[in-house]
């Protein structure tokens, strides 16, 4: 199906002014979000989603709409899980509060570039080499058990990109300045918010890995792929600093994220023999991220 121009524009516009807006926010509060802003925030983001589905299903069906609505749940819920992953990256390096809201700043223009190729790869591979849905599957189920196995450590040390910085410049590890680098004589040395924006990207890289293949699971149209993960992903920062202080009562999350990767993994490992109808796939998937949140609120044991 070709997509107007129109719809392309009018994404890229929302896109542009929702960073910029979300700049202008990140400098007024000096990088520190209370809880109810973020609150508010991540409501506004939720809803221009919304409003952007409802546009989708205007002018590109109905169809469209719940594939753009499916992909955007599944994407946003990989995302609740990759914001853990990132207190744990700032735990290790250390990062002051007041710095993290510039490292994700950073972050979200990162994804926005780099899922731009991963998309596009993906579907190409899809359309010229069938069997690679099979491979997308298996990709997710394995990535599902793994998240199911207990006492899963992040590592920040053990990421590649942190190491080959290491390599390249001497790390000051009690620098606490958002600058990216610090002089000190004639030595360059590398700040801890550097590491922390390069270990953040390289891991943003092994989320889409996941997340990507999902969403290929709901559509292979690139708009809805795209625009889908763009969207659960520009509104991260407020996420983020809402969950800041919620990790522990969302103790059943990791274990729906991880329903759901295997339900879209096992879908694309059975696409070619059953079509599950995205109504379905959608009503499957907000009855496993309902119950886990219900489950997480009731049981305090």
């Amino acid at each position: 199906m070709n997509i107007p121009l129109v719809m392309w524009l009018l994404f890229w516009f929302i896109v542009i002014v929702s960073l910029f807006v979300d700049l202008v926010i990140l400098n007024k509060h000096k990088g520190n979000i209370s809880q109810k802003n973020a609150s508010i925030m991540v409501s506004l983001w939720i809803s221009i989603a919304l409003i952007f589905g409802f546009i989708v299903y205007l002018y590109l069906g109905q169809s469209k709409a719940l594939e753009f609505f499916t992909g955007y749940l599944v994407e946003y819920s990989l995302s609740i899980d990759n914001m853990f992953v990132f207190l744990m990256i700032f735990s290790f390096f250390n990062t002051p509060k007041q710095n993290q809201s510039k490292v994700l700043i950073y972050g979200i223009i990162g994804a926005v570039i780099l899922r731009f190729l991963f998309v596009f790869i993906g579907i190409s591979l899809i359309n010229t080499f069938s069997w690679t849905v099979y491979l997308f599957g298996a990709i997710l189920i394995y990535t599902s058990i793994k998240m199911l196995q207990k006492n899963k450590e992040v590592a920040p040390e053990n990421n590649i990109a942190y190491k080959v910085l290491k390599k390249i410049f001497p790390l000051d590890n009690n620098n606490k300045t958002k600058s990216f680098f610090i002089k000190k004589g004639k030595v360059l040395y590398a700040t801890p918010m550097l590491a922390a924006v390069v270990v953040i990207e390289m891991s943003d890289i092994i989320f889409a890995i996941d997340s990507i293949p999902a969403v290929l699971s709901i559509s292979v149209d690139p708009y809805i792929v795209y625009t889908s993960n763009i969207f659960a992903i520009i509104g991260l920062r407020a996420l983020y600093f809402l969950l800041y202080n919620l990790v522990e009562k969302f103790k059943f999350l990791k274990f729906a994220i991880a329903i759901i990767l295997l339900f879209v993994g096992f879908k694309m490992m059975v696409s070619h023999f059953i079509s599950i109808p995205t109504i379905l796939s959608l009503s499957i998937i907000v009855i496993i991220l309902s119950s886990s949140i219900i489950l997480s609120k009731y049981n305090k044991g």
